[in-house]
């Protein structure tokens, strides 16, 4: 290891975008590799409104790995972290900085100390799928920062390690998670259907019902689906294999009202899987159900569907609409039914891609209050509205894959201490 003396710090900064599943990933056949009863399918968002940003340090003057995530150190003594670590450390090559005259040999990486500093623009465990980018970002980081030689797909099987929809984060656009059949999970791993370009007319709505942190996770959730619901058995073997070809037709072809009907009922099946188990889980919460009302009602009454839902383990509700203009009627029946709270302000209420709050003709509170019931509601019925039952929503499309950040300014330790910054 030249340069020893000086006691150098090798960094790199990533930042992954997280995805959300329309063919849900819901049970293990082995805890301990995370591999799925059956294949999923999800699109990836954009990372400017939705990401994970990642800083990999590793340095002589480190005397054991560690990390820091959204600012707070946390163990990595867990099993997911390990084997992520040990598999990356294992496919570590040769780096050399000429620049700083240093070198560090492939023998030299099971020696050498990691710290690691990860942040999310975005709620951690509250079913925005926070762990899939994390974990996602920490092997793309990881193997840009030993030179690992293997591809994204490979990757995506040590991600799964960690978070098994982390696979999904290593590309943009679609993706599908192959469940696989080895028992070593060796083929258990994601690979792109198609890029984010593919099918651009998509605008994806997300009501962030709740940030709080889910009372069930996801792992305790699975582990009693796979354990008492009956339903879950009869999904994996039955229903998701024919799913997955009718999505993949689906989004090959941009057929929007097959996206949209697969999309909704793989959702709903997923939640009555929830309800199926002993005891049962629950992680919509009214407000969910009260959204997928007014989606349905609108998609009915237009006779096509303008708007796909899904919701993961967790009450917020993720919307797909077909194209821009869907998605402006959209955020109207939205902001109709849940007004932002009188003290907050339009800005803070719509976050993301804000341009499309002018298509919808919404320049503040006034507007919002203006707004007309959506013509499918019967007159009779004065309809409710539910101020304050949503914290914000997030305006975003479907996005690209992990990428490697170059502006130092980005990363998140110190560039000579290897510390938060």
């Amino acid at each position: 290891m030249a340069g020893e003396c000086e006691k150098w710090v090798v960094m790199v900064t990533a930042q992954t975008p997280t995805n959300i599943a329309v063919i849900k990933y819901w049970g293990k056949r082995d805890e301990t590799l995370i591999l799925p009863v059956n294949d999923s399918i999800s699109v990836t968002l954009d990372p400017d409104h939705l990401c994970t940003t990642t800083t990999v340090a590793v340095s002589p003057a480190f005397d054991s790995d560690r990390m820091w995530l959204n600012g707070k150190e946390i163990s990595l003594s867990g099993g997911r972290y390990q084997n992520c670590l040990r598999e990356i450390r294992s496919l570590a090559s040769d780096v050399e900085d000429k620049e700083n005259g240093i070198k560090i040999e492939e023998k030299d990486w099971e020696k050498l100390h990691l710290h690691i500093a990860s942040y999310n623009n975005f709620p951690t465990a509250a079913g925005l799928a926070s762990s899939a980018a994390g974990f996602a970002c920490l092997v793309f980081a990881l193997a840009k920062l030993m030179n690992v030689k293997e591809d994204q797909s490979k990757l995506s099987a040590i991600a799964r390690q960690g978070s098994g929809s982390a696979c999904r984060s290593l590309y943009g656009g679609f993706v599908k998670w192959i469940m696989g059949k080895d028992e070593d999970g060796k083929d258990s791993l994601a690979v792109q259907l198609a890029d984010e370009k593919h099918w651009d007319d998509l605008v994806i709505i997300i009501a962030v019902v709740s940030s709080r942190q889910k009372e069930t996770s996801s792992t305790t959730g699975m582990r009693e689906s796979v354990e008492t619901s009956l339903l879950l058995k009869h999904r994996a073997k039955e229903i998701v294999p024919k799913r997955i070809l009718q999505m993949e037709g689906a989004i090959k072809n941009c057929d929007f009202a097959s996206f949209a009907q697969l999309t909704c009922a793989d959702s709903n099946q997923f939640h009555a899987v929830c309800l199926d188990t002993s005891p049962p889980i629950f992680y919509m919460n009214d407000t969910s159900h009260r959204i997928i009302s007014i989606v349905e009602k609108w998609n009915r009454s237009e006779g096509t569907p303008q708007v796909a839902y899904t919701f993961d383990a967790g009450p917020n509700a993720v919307m797909i609409a077909r194209n821009r203009k869907a998605a402006t009627l959209l955020l109207q029946r939205l902001l109709f039914y849940f007004p932002p709270n009188s003290a907050s302000d339009l800005n803070s209420y719509i976050v993301g891609d804000k341009s499309i709050l002018k298509d919808a003709g919404l320049e503040g509170i006034r507007d919002v209050e203006g707004l007309p019931p959506p013509p499918e509601i019967k007159d009779s019925i004065p309809s409710q509205k539910y101020k304050g039952d949503v914290s914000y929503f997030i305006c975003t499309r479907p996005g690209r894959g992990p990428v490697l950040l170059s502006d130092k300014n980005q990363a998140l330790l110190n560039p000579k201490t290897g510390l938060p910054k």
